[in-house]
């Protein structure tokens, strides 16, 4: 196997391919903006392969205490902690992801003005899931408190090499009415989804993870915000909600059910006038 690239990853250019995220805003805006089921890309080989090879080497154990561990009916995952247990190679790509010169790219990509990253990385970071592990259909928390700003994007990067469908882990993308799964998006290696997060943005990896024992599916999750929002969805600030697919009825205890339903959501959440146009 030949040697893996050193990087120097004080150096900006190393890591951000600058010409080809022009490039890359320039020809997919109307893409982006007109996707179904709501806006949203998927982008493969963006970043250098050998840096990211260095960033997925830098993910802890299973065991490492310093993840934060997801075990419930809804999710099974293991997430970092703010940028602390961070190492060089995650923390530079992270930053760089932060940078003014990305979220310009990002800005032009989607038409979302004004975009603001999160230093703290609320939620953010690196996310593992082990095989059995899921993360459940639902829209994400919609306000920062600490920040008091408006969550408007997401930006996914896999990390998964020689990684088979068969292995699943499928990042799904669901229509505004939960009856379809209208994307389905495969967490190979360099492959970078990012979408817009509204009220009507359900999306998960809900069937359990069937890779091989040895094996994972990492990730980089980062959030992007805004001071106000334009786009119709200025609502009540909620935190995650989460919601079954058709055919799981025992995904929430009764509780659960009685809260957690298209119905009551959106009267919940929602202005008149939102609920009145996704009606049609």
């Amino acid at each position: 196997m030949a040697a893996i690239k050193q990087f120097d990853i004080s150096s900006f250019n190393e890591i951000l391919p600058v010409d080809k995220l022009a490039s890359i805003a320039a020809e997919c805006n109307s893409d982006y903006v007109n996707a179904d089921p709501f806006p949203h890309i998927v982008l493969d080989d963006v970043f250098p392969e050998d840096f990211l090879r260095q960033v997925a080497a830098e993910f802890p154990d299973f065991n490492d205490p310093n993840w934060y561990k997801f075990d419930n009916n809804r999710e099974k995952k293991l997430a970092s902690q703010g940028d602390e247990q961070l190492g060089p190679y995650a923390r530079a790509f992270i930053s760089n992801l932060n940078s003014g010169t990305f979220i310009n790219f990002l800005e032009k990509l989607t038409g979302i003005d004004g975009l603001i990253a999160d230093p703290h990385l609320m939620g953010g970071g690196m996310h593992r899931i082990q095989p059995g592990g899921k993360l459940a259909v639902h829209v994400d928390f919609n306000k920062y408190q600490r920040l008091g700003l408006e969550r408007r994007l997401n930006v996914l990067v896999y990390l998964n090499e020689d990684w088979e469908e068969s292995f699943g882990g499928h990042f799904e993308l669901w229509n505004k009415d939960m009856t379809e799964s209208v994307v389905q998006v495969l967490p190979i290696f360099n492959r970078m989804a990012m979408f817009s997060t509204t009220e009507i943005s359900w999306h998960g990896h809900p069937d359990p993870l069937t890779c091989p024992e040895d094996r994972s599916r990492r990730s980089i999750a980062l959030y992007y915000y805004t001071m106000g929002r334009d786009d119709g969805f200025d609502v009540e600030e909620h935190t995650t909600i989460f919601t079954g697919r058709p055919e799981e009825d025992d995904l929430f205890d009764d509780y659960d059910k009685e809260k957690v339903t298209l119905k009551s959501v959106a009267k919940k959440i929602l202005p008149k006038a939102v609920v009145d146009k996704l009606k049609k």
